[in-house]
């Protein structure tokens, strides 16, 4: 399995709120596992305290999980939506999906952000 960001496409990296999404170069080699679209679209992340979700509403956009990553295929550009943040556009081509660590230095521990 290659490293978090082994194969980052110039680093563009892009946030919304507690994700992050990483531009890679290819799709990592593995067996990909599809994840289910919802009714609402593709949802990349939802809110532990308010329920709120970062959504792509696009036919194009296709979630799947490969080594334990969660990568995010698109077709055509497409946009990520949250109720409580700015939308972002993503450019096609293959993306990983990934939440903003916070760390305790008390604990000495790290732990993702909630939203």
């Amino acid at each position: 399995m290659e490293p978090i960001g082994s194969n980052l496409k110039g680093h563009m990296q892009k946030q919304q709120g507690d994700v992050v999404l990483r531009k890679l170069d290819s799709l990592p080699i593995g067996e990909a596992k599809r994840i289910k679209r919802a009714a609402r679209g593709v949802v990349l992340a939802e809110g532990e305290a308010t329920g709120h979700a970062h959504v792509i509403d696009s036919d194009d956009a296709e979630l799947m999980e490969i080594g334990g990553r969660m990568l995010l295929r698109l077709e055509r550009a497409a946009i990520v939506v949250h109720e409580e943040h700015k939308p972002v556009t993503l450019e096609p081509g293959v993306w990983e999906v990934g939440r903003v660590q916070e760390y305790d230095y008390l604990s000495q521990m790290s732990r993702p952000v909630a939203d």
